[in-house]
């Protein structure tokens, strides 16, 4: 015990004295790009190939890779301050996305009323408003299981799929709050409402056509029901009722733990004890009803603890051979972010182009009067980069951090998900593509 306190304690004073000042980028063998396509690879076509065996080996799988560049950072390259960093970021991510989770998993709210694709838009609506007051992580949270709940006599994937697209990324592009890449900004200068005031046409726009296309599917899903399961439609829901509603002072614990910096890890330990504090003052009938286990959140840990780790060598080469690429337009800004922000973690990815279209006007990131600068003269580059983080998380399961969590759940209620492949060719490219395309078109 005393020589894990030991690590814990050396840890925290190396990320103190790291984050402290600026972590350097070395360069990067590309060739330790590798393990993190590997580990992308095996969660796309693993759980296809042998669900079984994957369900068993992931954690070895994700944690081995994560190790190999790990050790190339410290013992390679030397730079375990880059290491440290990442570590302190994975730690931040997994304590907010745990302890929404433990919070939203104690509120329980049911539901009265009719499976009706109408209800369905209504429902997924307020998810994309509300997202922007909790973030998408903590509207997913409270809202996936009393929305899996009302359509539990015909619930289909696709009810799943568009719950991800609007509730867990695109709702929350309107405040900093939202999503982090956003967070982020805010924390870079950004005025807090500016956001808004530019991205909430496009939101709009997003929004109306995603829960028109889902309205669409879903009244061709109810038009092909049986009698016997309208019937049971027509009185699901049971009777309407919200329990755990103490757990709505530990929410906000969270939210207003999310704007302190320093010192440092006092915002994960205040997430930590709201999370400790929420799951032993809720009512174990609360957890019983909400189906509530750790599963999700274990799976949700373990996997991103090798995306964040094998990503590095990734979000660094990006950042030293920017410019080498060409990105120049804002329309190129667009694209680049969104289809980095589908694979590697949005918030790193939309920094990393933030920094670089700065530095195509010889301006600098940290420079209060350069930031007002860039908001006068170059704002469209912002609102590319905002809009595209924010909206492309949505186009695969790992492109942001509720999405696996919202998958993890519905297959907790035995609801059979699209794999990481299938979700990309029958939903991404069909239905997101065509949308994020138009808003270039429009817009970029």
């Amino acid at each position: 015990m005393k020589r894990v306190s030991k690590i814990v304690s050396l840890l925290i004073v190396g990320c103190s004295l790291t984050l402290a000042g600026e972590t350097e980028i070395v360069p990067v063998d590309p060739v330790m790009i590798f393990p993190f396509i590997l580990l992308l690879a095996s969660i796309a076509v693993a759980p296809f190939l042998n669900k079984k065996w994957w369900e068993q080996n992931y954690p070895a799988l994700s944690i081995s890779l994560g190790l190999i560049t790990i050790g190339y950072y410290v013992f390679i390259i030397h730079n375990g301050s880059r290491v440290l960093v990442t570590l302190h970021e994975y730690f931040s991510f997994i304590a907010l996305i745990g302890s929404l989770f433990v919070v939203s998993g104690g509120i329980l709210i049911q539901l009265r009323g009719k499976s009706t694709p109408v209800n369905n838009v209504i429902l997924l609506g307020i998810g994309a408003v509300i997202a922007n007051l909790v973030g998408t992580t903590g509207a997913s949270m409270l809202l996936i299981r009393p929305y899996i709940k009302v359509n539990k006599y015909r619930i289909k994937p696709y009810h799943i799929v568009f719950f991800i697209f609007i509730v867990s990324n695109v709702g929350g592009v309107l405040t900093p709050i939202g999503d982090p890449p956003l967070f982020l900004g805010y924390l870079k200068g950004i005025p807090f409402f500016w956001i808004t005031g530019h991205v909430v046409i496009i939101w709009l726009i997003a929004v109306a056509a995603l829960l028109g296309t889902f309205y669409f599917i879903d009244r061709n899903n109810f038009k092909r029901r049986s009698e016997e399961t309208r019937e049971k439609i027509e009185e699901a829901g049971e009777e309407a009722e919200v329990k755990g509603l103490q757990n709505l002072g530990f929410l906000l614990a969270i939210i207003v733990s999310v704007f302190i910096e320093h010192p440092l890890f006092v915002r994960e330990i205040i997430m930590i004890g709201a999370a400790a504090g929420s799951y032993y003052t809720t009512d174990k009938r609360v957890h019983e009803k909400n189906d509530f286990n750790f599963h999700p959140i274990r799976e949700v840990a373990i996997l991103f603890i090798g995306i964040f780790a094998t990503m590095m060598p990734a979000l660094d080469w990006l950042t030293l051979n920017s410019e080498k690429l060409g990105v120049v337009t804002v329309g190129q800004y667009y694209w680049a972010t969104g289809v980095l922000s589908s694979f590697l973690d949005n918030a790193p990815t939309y920094l990393n182009f933030l920094t670089a279209s700065f530095g195509l006007f010889h301006l600098n990131l940290e420079s209060v009067s350069d930031m007002q600068k860039f908001l006068a003269e170059h704002w469209k580059y912002i609102q590319s980069i905002s809009v595209s983080a924010v909206f492309f998380g949505a186009c695969t399961y790992i492109g942001n951090g509720p999405n696996f969590m919202v998958k993890s759940i519905a297959e907790q209620n035995n609801i059979e998900m699209p794999t990481f492949v299938e979700y990309i060719i029958k939903f991404t490219l069909p239905i997101l593509l065509p949308l994020y395309i138009f808003i270039w078109f429009l817009f970029f």
